[in-house]
Protein backbone atom coordinates (compact mmCIF):
# COMPACT_ATOMS: atom_id res chain seq x y z
CA UNK A 1 0.00 0.00 0.00
CA UNK A 2 1.73 3.10 -0.97
CA UNK A 3 0.25 6.18 1.17
CA UNK A 4 1.17 9.96 -1.03
CA UNK A 5 0.23 13.57 0.30
CA UNK A 6 -0.35 12.52 3.70
CA UNK A 7 -0.50 14.68 6.93
CA UNK A 8 0.24 14.03 10.24
CA UNK A 9 -3.39 13.15 11.12
CA UNK A 10 -5.42 11.67 8.35
CA UNK A 11 -4.12 10.39 4.42
CA UNK A 12 -5.46 12.53 1.51
CA UNK A 13 -4.31 9.67 -0.74
CA UNK A 14 -4.33 6.15 -0.47
CA UNK A 15 -3.77 3.40 -3.04
CA UNK A 16 -3.54 -0.11 -3.27
CA UNK A 17 -1.09 -1.68 -5.79
CA UNK A 18 -1.02 -5.23 -6.50
CA UNK A 19 1.86 -6.62 -7.80
CA UNK A 20 1.92 -10.44 -9.00
CA UNK A 21 5.76 -11.66 -7.86
CA UNK A 22 6.54 -14.87 -9.45
CA UNK A 23 8.45 -17.29 -7.20
CA UNK A 24 11.29 -19.34 -8.75
CA UNK A 25 11.33 -22.43 -10.21
CA UNK A 26 12.18 -25.58 -8.37
CA UNK A 27 16.15 -26.38 -9.39
CA UNK A 28 14.43 -30.20 -10.36
CA UNK A 29 12.05 -28.52 -12.86
CA UNK A 30 14.49 -26.20 -14.43
CA UNK A 31 14.95 -28.81 -17.38
CA UNK A 32 11.93 -29.90 -17.89
CA UNK A 33 10.37 -25.99 -18.87
CA UNK A 34 13.40 -24.30 -19.94
CA UNK A 35 14.84 -28.01 -21.97
CA UNK A 36 17.85 -27.40 -20.99
CA UNK A 37 19.45 -30.39 -22.45
CA UNK A 38 17.89 -30.08 -25.51
CA UNK A 39 19.46 -26.24 -25.53
CA UNK A 40 23.03 -27.16 -24.67
CA UNK A 41 23.03 -30.01 -27.12
CA UNK A 42 22.19 -27.52 -30.07
CA UNK A 43 24.94 -25.16 -28.49
CA UNK A 44 27.84 -27.81 -28.84
CA UNK A 45 26.83 -29.31 -31.85
CA UNK A 46 27.61 -26.09 -33.29
CA UNK A 47 30.16 -25.32 -30.56
CA UNK A 48 28.97 -21.65 -30.02
CA UNK A 49 31.51 -20.04 -27.40
CA UNK A 50 29.20 -16.68 -26.34
CA UNK A 51 25.53 -17.26 -25.91
CA UNK A 52 22.92 -15.14 -25.44
CA UNK A 53 19.74 -15.89 -23.10
CA UNK A 54 16.84 -13.66 -23.94
CA UNK A 55 14.06 -13.74 -21.21
CA UNK A 56 11.08 -12.14 -20.81
CA UNK A 57 10.24 -10.12 -18.07
CA UNK A 58 7.71 -12.81 -16.52
CA UNK A 59 10.62 -15.33 -16.43
CA UNK A 60 13.70 -13.10 -15.44
CA UNK A 61 13.59 -14.40 -12.02
CA UNK A 62 14.94 -17.60 -13.12
CA UNK A 63 17.33 -16.60 -15.93
CA UNK A 64 20.32 -16.91 -13.39
CA UNK A 65 19.27 -20.79 -12.54
CA UNK A 66 19.28 -21.46 -16.03
CA UNK A 67 22.46 -19.40 -17.15
CA UNK A 68 24.25 -21.46 -14.62
CA UNK A 69 23.18 -24.79 -16.04
CA UNK A 70 24.11 -24.16 -19.23
CA UNK A 71 26.95 -22.91 -18.49
CA UNK A 72 27.97 -25.87 -16.30
CA UNK A 73 26.50 -28.95 -19.34
CA UNK A 74 27.81 -27.16 -22.34
CA UNK A 75 30.91 -25.58 -21.08
CA UNK A 76 30.02 -21.83 -22.97
CA UNK A 77 29.52 -18.42 -21.38
CA UNK A 78 26.26 -16.97 -21.33
CA UNK A 79 24.75 -13.72 -21.30
CA UNK A 80 21.30 -12.83 -19.95
CA UNK A 81 19.49 -9.97 -21.73
CA UNK A 82 16.41 -9.35 -20.03
CA UNK A 83 15.34 -6.05 -20.75
CA UNK A 84 14.56 -5.55 -25.01
CA UNK A 85 14.77 -2.29 -26.65
CA UNK A 86 10.89 -3.14 -28.45
CA UNK A 87 8.75 -6.31 -27.69
CA UNK A 88 9.64 -9.33 -26.15
CA UNK A 89 8.17 -11.98 -28.76
CA UNK A 90 11.25 -10.44 -30.70
CA UNK A 91 14.72 -11.99 -30.84
CA UNK A 92 17.05 -8.73 -29.87
CA UNK A 93 19.62 -9.20 -32.30
CA UNK A 94 21.79 -6.46 -31.64
CA UNK A 95 22.04 -6.50 -28.22
CA UNK A 96 23.30 -9.89 -28.67
CA UNK A 97 25.53 -8.45 -31.20
CA UNK A 98 27.26 -6.33 -28.49
CA UNK A 99 28.70 -8.76 -26.51
CA UNK A 100 29.95 -10.33 -29.92
CA UNK A 101 27.38 -13.56 -28.88
CA UNK A 102 27.71 -16.23 -31.98
CA UNK A 103 24.04 -17.48 -31.51
CA UNK A 104 20.78 -16.58 -28.81
CA UNK A 105 18.07 -18.08 -26.97
CA UNK A 106 14.61 -17.13 -27.00
CA UNK A 107 12.54 -18.08 -24.16
CA UNK A 108 9.31 -17.75 -23.98
CA UNK A 109 6.71 -16.23 -25.90
CA UNK A 110 7.99 -15.63 -29.43
CA UNK A 111 5.85 -14.31 -32.88
CA UNK A 112 8.65 -16.61 -35.14
CA UNK A 113 9.33 -13.68 -36.71
CA UNK A 114 12.43 -14.49 -39.51
CA UNK A 115 15.82 -12.75 -38.39
CA UNK A 116 19.19 -13.02 -40.50
CA UNK A 117 21.91 -12.47 -38.19
CA UNK A 118 22.38 -14.74 -35.40
CA UNK A 119 21.06 -18.17 -35.02
CA UNK A 120 18.04 -18.78 -32.96
CA UNK A 121 16.86 -21.90 -30.59
CA UNK A 122 13.42 -21.12 -29.30
CA UNK A 123 12.10 -22.50 -25.31
CA UNK A 124 8.81 -21.74 -25.55
CA UNK A 125 6.95 -21.38 -22.16
CA UNK A 126 5.11 -24.89 -21.70
CA UNK A 127 2.00 -23.63 -19.87
CA UNK A 128 -0.97 -26.01 -18.62
CA UNK A 129 -4.06 -26.97 -21.39
CA UNK A 130 -7.11 -28.98 -20.02
CA UNK A 131 -6.92 -30.84 -23.17
CA UNK A 132 -10.79 -32.87 -22.36
CA UNK A 133 -12.32 -29.26 -21.68
CA UNK A 134 -10.92 -27.54 -24.88
CA UNK A 135 -12.04 -30.65 -27.02
CA UNK A 136 -15.50 -30.20 -25.45
CA UNK A 137 -15.37 -26.63 -26.24
CA UNK A 138 -14.56 -27.57 -29.83
CA UNK A 139 -17.36 -29.77 -30.54
CA UNK A 140 -19.51 -27.23 -29.46
CA UNK A 141 -18.20 -24.41 -31.61
CA UNK A 142 -18.42 -26.87 -34.64
CA UNK A 143 -21.64 -29.22 -33.97
CA UNK A 144 -21.05 -30.02 -37.72
CA UNK A 145 -18.47 -32.69 -37.90
CA UNK A 146 -17.62 -32.13 -41.52
CA UNK A 147 -17.03 -28.97 -41.13
CA UNK A 148 -13.49 -27.61 -42.33
CA UNK A 149 -11.14 -26.15 -39.32
CA UNK A 150 -7.46 -24.97 -39.28
CA UNK A 151 -6.26 -25.39 -35.87
CA UNK A 152 -4.40 -22.66 -34.62
CA UNK A 153 -2.25 -22.30 -30.97
CA UNK A 154 -0.64 -19.63 -29.02
CA UNK A 155 3.57 -21.35 -29.14
CA UNK A 156 2.86 -21.83 -25.62
CA UNK A 157 0.64 -24.67 -25.61
CA UNK A 158 2.54 -26.48 -29.02
CA UNK A 159 3.09 -29.20 -26.56
CA UNK A 160 -0.05 -30.30 -25.93
CA UNK A 161 -1.50 -30.17 -29.79
CA UNK A 162 -0.72 -34.04 -30.31
CA UNK A 163 -2.89 -35.02 -27.44
CA UNK A 164 -5.69 -32.49 -28.43
CA UNK A 165 -5.52 -34.06 -32.37
CA UNK A 166 -6.04 -37.37 -30.96
CA UNK A 167 -9.51 -36.78 -29.42
CA UNK A 168 -10.67 -34.99 -32.10
CA UNK A 169 -9.11 -36.39 -35.40
CA UNK A 170 -11.20 -39.80 -35.63
CA UNK A 171 -14.66 -37.28 -35.33
CA UNK A 172 -13.27 -34.61 -37.50
CA UNK A 173 -11.68 -35.72 -41.00
CA UNK A 174 -11.54 -32.42 -42.03
CA UNK A 175 -9.20 -30.85 -39.03
CA UNK A 176 -6.17 -29.67 -39.65
CA UNK A 177 -3.70 -28.89 -37.57
CA UNK A 178 -1.10 -26.33 -37.80
CA UNK A 179 2.77 -26.83 -37.46
CA UNK A 180 5.42 -24.34 -36.17
CA UNK A 181 8.54 -22.92 -38.75
CA UNK A 182 10.98 -20.10 -38.40
CA UNK A 183 12.70 -19.28 -41.20
CA UNK A 184 16.60 -18.83 -40.64
CA UNK A 185 20.02 -20.67 -41.48
CA UNK A 186 20.04 -22.32 -37.96
CA UNK A 187 16.95 -22.22 -35.68
CA UNK A 188 15.88 -24.62 -32.92
CA UNK A 189 11.63 -25.03 -32.40
CA UNK A 190 10.62 -27.21 -29.80
CA UNK A 191 13.94 -28.98 -29.76
CA UNK A 192 13.93 -29.90 -33.64
CA UNK A 193 16.01 -27.74 -35.32
CA UNK A 194 15.11 -26.44 -38.88
CA UNK A 195 17.71 -25.62 -42.05
CA UNK A 196 16.31 -23.08 -44.86
CA UNK A 197 13.57 -20.82 -45.18
CA UNK A 198 10.66 -22.96 -45.59
CA UNK A 199 9.13 -23.32 -49.22
CA UNK A 200 5.81 -22.92 -50.29
CA UNK A 201 4.11 -25.53 -52.61
CA UNK A 202 3.84 -24.88 -56.13
CA UNK A 203 0.16 -25.82 -56.10
CA UNK A 204 0.20 -23.00 -53.76
CA UNK A 205 -2.25 -25.10 -51.11
CA UNK A 206 0.31 -24.89 -48.68
CA UNK A 207 -0.28 -21.65 -46.06
CA UNK A 208 3.04 -20.58 -44.52
CA UNK A 209 2.76 -17.35 -42.61
CA UNK A 210 3.37 -15.84 -39.28
CA UNK A 211 5.59 -18.99 -37.90
CA UNK A 212 2.55 -20.83 -38.84
CA UNK A 213 2.05 -23.80 -41.82
CA UNK A 214 -0.48 -25.88 -42.67
CA UNK A 215 -2.18 -27.18 -46.26
CA UNK A 216 -5.63 -26.88 -47.46
CA UNK A 217 -7.30 -29.72 -49.34
CA UNK A 218 -6.90 -29.55 -53.36
CA UNK A 219 -9.43 -27.55 -55.30
CA UNK A 220 -10.14 -25.42 -51.72
CA UNK A 221 -9.00 -22.15 -50.68
CA UNK A 222 -8.34 -20.53 -47.37
CA UNK A 223 -11.90 -18.90 -46.74
CA UNK A 224 -13.50 -22.77 -47.12
CA UNK A 225 -11.84 -23.06 -43.44
CA UNK A 226 -12.41 -22.17 -39.90
CA UNK A 227 -10.01 -21.08 -37.63
CA UNK A 228 -10.38 -22.70 -34.22
CA UNK A 229 -7.75 -20.62 -32.13
CA UNK A 230 -6.15 -22.13 -28.61
CA UNK A 231 -4.98 -19.40 -26.55
CA UNK A 232 -5.75 -15.95 -24.53
CA UNK A 233 -7.33 -13.39 -26.15
CA UNK A 234 -4.10 -11.07 -27.19
CA UNK A 235 -1.66 -9.40 -30.20
CA UNK A 236 -1.37 -13.40 -31.61
CA UNK A 237 -5.18 -13.57 -31.92
CA UNK A 238 -5.76 -10.37 -33.22
CA UNK A 239 -3.17 -10.23 -35.70
CA UNK A 240 -4.42 -14.13 -37.05
CA UNK A 241 -7.84 -12.75 -37.16
CA UNK A 242 -6.53 -9.19 -38.88
CA UNK A 243 -4.90 -11.15 -41.53
CA UNK A 244 -7.29 -13.71 -42.19
CA UNK A 245 -10.10 -11.64 -41.66
CA UNK A 246 -12.52 -13.53 -44.17
CA UNK A 247 -12.38 -16.60 -42.09
CA UNK A 248 -14.59 -17.15 -38.86
CA UNK A 249 -12.77 -17.89 -35.65
CA UNK A 250 -13.80 -19.27 -32.91
CA UNK A 251 -10.98 -19.59 -29.43
CA UNK A 252 -10.79 -21.43 -26.24
CA UNK A 253 -8.87 -19.62 -23.18
CA UNK A 254 -6.89 -21.90 -21.39
CA UNK A 255 -6.76 -19.92 -18.46
CA UNK A 256 -10.85 -18.98 -18.14
CA UNK A 257 -11.85 -22.49 -19.88
CA UNK A 258 -13.83 -20.60 -22.15
CA UNK A 259 -14.93 -21.13 -25.92
CA UNK A 260 -16.35 -18.48 -27.93
CA UNK A 261 -17.22 -17.18 -31.72
CA UNK A 262 -14.86 -14.24 -32.38
CA UNK A 263 -15.49 -13.22 -35.78
CA UNK A 264 -18.42 -10.25 -34.71
CA UNK A 265 -15.11 -8.19 -33.92
CA UNK A 266 -13.29 -8.01 -37.05
CA UNK A 267 -15.29 -5.58 -38.77
CA UNK A 268 -15.29 -3.22 -35.92
CA UNK A 269 -11.38 -3.57 -35.94
CA UNK A 270 -10.86 -3.02 -39.82
CA UNK A 271 -13.03 0.03 -39.13
CA UNK A 272 -11.10 1.61 -36.81
CA UNK A 273 -8.03 1.09 -39.66
CA UNK A 274 -9.75 2.51 -41.96
CA UNK A 275 -10.07 5.89 -40.24
CA UNK A 276 -6.80 5.36 -39.61
CA UNK A 277 -6.22 5.03 -43.27
CA UNK A 278 -8.39 8.46 -43.95
CA UNK A 279 -6.41 10.61 -41.16
CA UNK A 280 -2.92 9.40 -43.08
CA UNK A 281 -4.39 10.53 -46.58
CA UNK A 282 -4.44 13.86 -44.88
CA UNK A 283 -1.59 14.01 -43.37
CA UNK A 284 1.16 16.11 -43.83
CA UNK A 285 4.41 15.04 -42.29
CA UNK A 286 4.71 11.12 -41.30
CA UNK A 287 6.98 10.32 -38.68
CA UNK A 288 8.15 6.30 -39.31
CA UNK A 289 8.65 5.15 -36.41
CA UNK A 290 11.53 1.71 -36.31
CA UNK A 291 9.62 -0.98 -33.77
CA UNK A 292 12.27 -3.41 -34.78
CA UNK A 293 16.30 -4.13 -35.27
CA UNK A 294 15.50 -8.03 -35.69
CA UNK A 295 12.79 -8.83 -38.24
CA UNK A 296 14.20 -9.07 -41.49
CA UNK A 297 14.11 -6.70 -44.10
CA UNK A 298 13.29 -3.84 -41.81
CA UNK A 299 15.99 -1.48 -43.33
CA UNK A 300 14.12 -2.12 -46.72
CA UNK A 301 10.39 -1.65 -46.04
CA UNK A 302 11.65 1.60 -44.57
CA UNK A 303 13.31 2.88 -47.53
CA UNK A 304 9.94 1.58 -49.39
CA UNK A 305 7.82 4.01 -46.86
CA UNK A 306 9.93 7.05 -47.82
CA UNK A 307 9.71 6.73 -51.29
CA UNK A 308 6.21 6.14 -50.95
CA UNK A 309 5.72 9.47 -48.63
CA UNK A 310 7.75 11.66 -51.02
CA UNK A 311 6.50 10.80 -54.24
CA UNK A 312 2.45 11.69 -52.14
CA UNK A 313 4.22 14.64 -51.21
CA UNK A 314 4.43 14.38 -47.90
CA UNK A 315 7.16 14.67 -45.45
CA UNK A 316 8.99 11.77 -43.53
CA UNK A 317 11.12 11.21 -40.88
CA UNK A 318 12.54 8.63 -39.43
CA UNK A 319 12.37 7.94 -35.33
CA UNK A 320 14.19 5.25 -33.18
CA UNK A 321 12.54 5.71 -29.84
CA UNK A 322 11.99 1.73 -28.43
CA UNK A 323 8.59 0.76 -27.32
CA UNK A 324 6.40 3.57 -28.25
CA UNK A 325 4.17 5.26 -25.72
CA UNK A 326 2.04 8.31 -25.05
CA UNK A 327 4.64 10.20 -23.43
CA UNK A 328 6.93 9.72 -26.04
CA UNK A 329 5.47 10.72 -29.28
CA UNK A 330 3.68 13.63 -27.26
CA UNK A 331 6.89 14.88 -27.73
CA UNK A 332 6.63 15.45 -31.42
CA UNK A 333 3.53 17.39 -31.66
CA UNK A 334 4.69 18.64 -35.53
CA UNK A 335 4.03 15.07 -37.10
CA UNK A 336 0.69 14.28 -38.43
CA UNK A 337 0.16 10.57 -38.08
CA UNK A 338 3.01 8.28 -37.34
CA UNK A 339 3.68 4.73 -39.33
CA UNK A 340 5.36 1.74 -36.85
CA UNK A 341 7.20 -0.79 -38.70
CA UNK A 342 7.32 -3.92 -36.06
CA UNK A 343 6.67 -7.16 -35.96
CA UNK A 344 3.39 -8.36 -37.32
CA UNK A 345 2.15 -8.46 -33.82
CA UNK A 346 3.33 -5.44 -32.25
CA UNK A 347 2.26 -3.38 -35.68
CA UNK A 348 -1.34 -3.64 -35.18
CA UNK A 349 -0.76 -0.81 -32.38
CA UNK A 350 -4.46 0.78 -30.53
CA UNK A 351 -3.39 4.10 -31.02
CA UNK A 352 -6.63 5.16 -29.33
CA UNK A 353 -4.87 7.12 -26.17
CA UNK A 354 -2.13 8.85 -28.77
CA UNK A 355 -2.08 12.43 -29.56
CA UNK A 356 -1.28 11.13 -33.61
CA UNK A 357 -2.79 8.06 -35.31
CA UNK A 358 -0.12 5.35 -35.64
CA UNK A 359 -0.83 3.55 -38.74
CA UNK A 360 1.20 0.05 -40.32
CA UNK A 361 3.13 0.06 -43.17
CA UNK A 362 0.18 -1.02 -45.05
CA UNK A 363 -2.26 1.23 -44.21
CA UNK A 364 0.47 3.98 -44.47
CA UNK A 365 0.87 2.63 -48.30
CA UNK A 366 -2.70 2.99 -49.26
CA UNK A 367 -2.48 6.20 -48.04
CA UNK A 368 0.32 7.19 -49.91
CA UNK A 369 0.35 4.26 -53.37
CA UNK A 370 -2.60 5.12 -55.44
CA UNK A 371 -1.71 1.77 -57.31
CA UNK A 372 -3.22 0.33 -54.03
CA UNK A 373 -6.61 0.23 -52.65
CA UNK A 374 -8.86 -0.94 -49.80
CA UNK A 375 -9.88 -4.26 -50.35
CA UNK A 376 -10.87 -7.34 -48.05
CA UNK A 377 -6.86 -7.73 -48.06
CA UNK A 378 -5.20 -6.64 -44.85
CA UNK A 379 -1.49 -7.08 -44.40
CA UNK A 380 -0.12 -7.20 -41.33
CA UNK A 381 3.44 -8.55 -41.86
CA UNK A 382 5.08 -5.51 -43.92
CA UNK A 383 7.96 -8.46 -45.63
CA UNK A 384 4.82 -8.99 -48.09
CA UNK A 385 4.95 -5.22 -49.39
CA UNK A 386 8.43 -5.47 -50.64
CA UNK A 387 9.33 -6.46 -54.05
CA UNK A 388 8.62 -9.80 -54.58
CA UNK A 389 6.40 -10.79 -51.55
CA UNK A 390 3.04 -11.97 -52.29
CA UNK A 391 1.42 -8.66 -51.68
CA UNK A 392 4.30 -6.21 -53.54
CA UNK A 393 2.22 -3.21 -55.85
CA UNK A 394 4.60 -1.01 -57.37
CA UNK A 395 4.75 2.56 -56.66
CA UNK A 396 3.73 5.56 -59.27
CA UNK A 397 6.36 6.33 -61.29
CA UNK A 398 7.46 10.31 -60.98
CA UNK A 399 6.34 10.82 -64.62
CA UNK A 400 3.31 9.28 -63.96
CA UNK A 401 2.56 12.31 -61.31
CA UNK A 402 1.41 14.73 -64.44
CA UNK A 403 -2.57 12.86 -64.49
CA UNK A 404 -3.17 13.91 -60.53
CA UNK A 405 -6.19 13.25 -59.39
CA UNK A 406 -7.91 14.50 -56.44
CA UNK A 407 -10.37 12.63 -53.91
CA UNK A 408 -12.40 14.59 -50.55
CA UNK A 409 -11.29 13.76 -47.32
CA UNK A 410 -13.81 11.83 -45.89
CA UNK A 411 -12.73 13.38 -42.03
CA UNK A 412 -12.39 17.21 -43.17
CA UNK A 413 -14.48 17.17 -46.31
CA UNK A 414 -11.64 19.16 -47.65
CA UNK A 415 -10.15 18.39 -51.35
CA UNK A 416 -6.78 17.14 -51.45
CA UNK A 417 -4.01 15.39 -54.31
CA UNK A 418 -1.80 12.43 -53.52
CA UNK A 419 0.83 13.78 -55.23
CA UNK A 420 1.37 17.51 -53.98
CA UNK A 421 5.19 17.49 -55.18
CA UNK A 422 7.08 14.37 -56.71
CA UNK A 423 10.35 15.74 -55.59
CA UNK A 424 12.00 16.50 -52.58
CA UNK A 425 11.10 20.36 -52.32
CA UNK A 426 13.10 21.99 -49.81
CA UNK A 427 11.55 24.88 -47.74
CA UNK A 428 12.29 28.13 -48.72
CA UNK A 429 11.86 31.21 -45.76
CA UNK A 430 11.08 34.44 -46.54
CA UNK A 431 10.46 33.89 -50.37
CA UNK A 432 7.21 35.26 -52.20
CA UNK A 433 6.72 32.24 -54.37
CA UNK A 434 4.46 30.04 -53.33
CA UNK A 435 3.72 25.99 -54.41
CA UNK A 436 0.39 25.23 -56.29
CA UNK A 437 -1.18 22.11 -57.27
CA UNK A 438 -3.25 21.52 -59.81
CA UNK A 439 -6.44 21.98 -57.42
CA UNK A 440 -5.13 25.72 -57.44
CA UNK A 441 -4.87 25.52 -53.39
CA UNK A 442 -1.57 26.54 -52.05
CA UNK A 443 0.40 23.45 -51.28
CA UNK A 444 1.66 23.24 -47.36
CA UNK A 445 5.20 23.27 -47.25
CA UNK A 446 5.42 23.22 -43.58
CA UNK A 447 8.63 20.84 -42.04
CA UNK A 448 9.08 19.53 -38.57
CA UNK A 449 12.08 22.11 -38.67
CA UNK A 450 10.04 25.11 -39.11
CA UNK A 451 7.66 23.93 -36.70
CA UNK A 452 10.69 23.87 -33.62
CA UNK A 453 11.79 27.16 -35.01
CA UNK A 454 8.86 28.81 -33.74
CA UNK A 455 8.94 27.18 -30.71
CA UNK A 456 9.17 29.01 -27.80
CA UNK A 457 11.11 26.35 -25.87
CA UNK A 458 13.33 23.95 -28.18
CA UNK A 459 14.88 21.31 -25.98
CA UNK A 460 18.36 21.25 -25.06
CA UNK A 461 21.28 22.93 -27.10
CA UNK A 462 24.91 23.63 -26.27
CA UNK A 463 25.20 26.91 -27.10
CA UNK A 464 28.92 26.30 -26.94
CA UNK A 465 30.37 29.77 -26.55
CA UNK A 466 27.02 31.55 -25.51
CA UNK A 467 26.89 29.85 -21.48
CA UNK A 468 29.01 31.83 -18.97
CA UNK A 469 31.33 29.46 -16.91
CA UNK A 470 30.29 29.70 -13.40
CA UNK A 471 31.46 27.27 -10.54
CA UNK A 472 28.66 24.62 -9.51
CA UNK A 473 26.16 25.88 -6.51
CA UNK A 474 23.95 23.52 -4.06
CA UNK A 475 20.18 23.85 -5.47
CA UNK A 476 17.01 23.53 -4.01
CA UNK A 477 15.52 21.28 -1.29
CA UNK A 478 12.33 19.43 -0.90
CA UNK A 479 9.51 18.56 -3.09
CA UNK A 480 8.81 21.62 -5.83
CA UNK A 481 5.08 22.64 -4.27
CA UNK A 482 7.89 23.75 -1.34
CA UNK A 483 11.02 23.70 -1.12
CA UNK A 484 12.63 24.11 2.48
CA UNK A 485 14.23 27.37 1.82
CA UNK A 486 10.91 29.01 0.80
CA UNK A 487 9.40 28.34 4.84
CA UNK A 488 5.38 29.01 5.13
CA UNK A 489 4.44 31.77 6.43
CA UNK A 490 1.71 31.09 8.65
CA UNK A 491 -0.58 28.14 10.12
CA UNK A 492 -3.39 28.59 7.74
CA UNK A 493 -1.30 28.48 4.51
CA UNK A 494 0.03 25.30 5.79
CA UNK A 495 -3.13 23.25 5.86
CA UNK A 496 -3.81 24.03 2.22
CA UNK A 497 -0.48 22.36 1.19
CA UNK A 498 -0.03 18.54 1.16
CA UNK A 499 3.27 17.07 2.32
CA UNK A 500 5.10 13.81 2.53
CA UNK A 501 5.20 12.31 6.34
CA UNK A 502 9.06 12.09 7.54
CA UNK A 503 10.62 8.59 6.58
Amino acid sequence: MADAFSGSSEIAIQRVLDVEVRKNTPEEKLDELYQIKRTCEFIREHAFGKVALQFPDELLVDSVAVAEQIERTSQTKTYILGDTSYGSCCVDEVAAEHIGADCIVHFGAACLSPTRRLPVAYVFEERRLDVETCAASFRDLHPDTQTRVVLLYDVSYHHAVEDLLARLALEYPNLVASELVVEGERCLVHGREQNGAPRLSEDSQVVCQFGRRFSVEPGTSLTDYRMFFVGQEGATLRNFMMAWNRCSFCSFDPVSLMGRAESVNVNRALMKRYYAIERAKDAGVVGILVGTLGVAEYLAVIQQLKEAIRRAGKRSYVFAVGKPNVPKLANFPEIDVFVLVACPENSLLDSGEFFKPVVTPFEMEVACNRKRAWSEEYVTDFRHLLPGGRSHVPLVADDEGEDDETDVSLITGALRSQNLSSGPAEPSYGSSVVLRNQTLTVANTNTAASFLAGRSWQGLEQKLGETAVVKAVEGRRGIAIAYEEEGISSTKDAGNIPVFPPH
